[in-house]
């Protein structure tokens, strides 16, 4: 029997800092985590095929280790839109044959916060959020998480097998705060 699976994925810039969140897929009664760490201030959400997505993810990681030890070397940072141009890269030489696609949102000492939309067939786009809905430029931390939090409840709300918990990752000049959000918690 044919069941649609759906995820949600969003990410949104506030006060030098970033906020990346997913929910997570429900399937045959284990869960999908899929917010990834690509770096210590880089992570990555991913949507469609999760067999690609995690085949491209992971081609990333491994691409990004030779990045970091040039940059160790040079005293370069990692850029969050190196990060974006490598999996751009991935997408665009497997665009035929892949089925996802991608957030990369992070912090760097140049760039500060930042969030790219990765499509399915290669397109890169530099963004301030995933989603307009209630955004406003120049948000608090707390109102940038309230409207993380209701967008997502939302979209999963629409996606009926979307998932009902939500995965946060909070990224500063500092590293990565994660929080995880049960579905009991979320609003209604």
């Amino acid at each position: 029997k044919y069941m649609s699976v759906t995820t949600t994925i969003i990410a949104v810039r506030y006060d030098g800092r970033v906020v990346i969140r997913s929910d997570s897929r429900a399937s045959k009664c284990s869960f999908l985590f899929l917010c990834s760490c690509l770096s210590r201030f880089i992570f990555c959400c991913m949507a469609g095929s999760l067999a690609d997505a995690q085949e491209v993810k992971n081609a990333v990681i491994h691409q990004l280790s030779f990045h970091r030890s040039a940059s160790c070397k040079s005293r370069n940072p990692l850029l969050v839109k190196s990060a974006a141009a490598i999996m751009r890269s991935i997408c665009y030489t497997h665009r035929d044959e892949l089925s996802a696609g991608f957030i990369v949102a992070g912090w760097d000492r140049i760039n500060d916060p930042q969030v790219f939309t990765v499509s399915l067939g290669g397109m890169i786009l530099e963004q301030e959020f995933t989603i307009d809905a209630k955004f406003m430029p120049g948000m608090t931390r707390e109102e940038c998480l309230t409207f993380r939090i209701n967008a997502l409840t939302l979209a999963m709300d629409r996606g009926n097998v979307s998932g009902c918990i939500v995965h946060l990752a909070i990224v500063t000049e500092k590293g990565a705060e994660r929080q995880l959000i049960p579905g009991n918690k979320l609003p209604v």
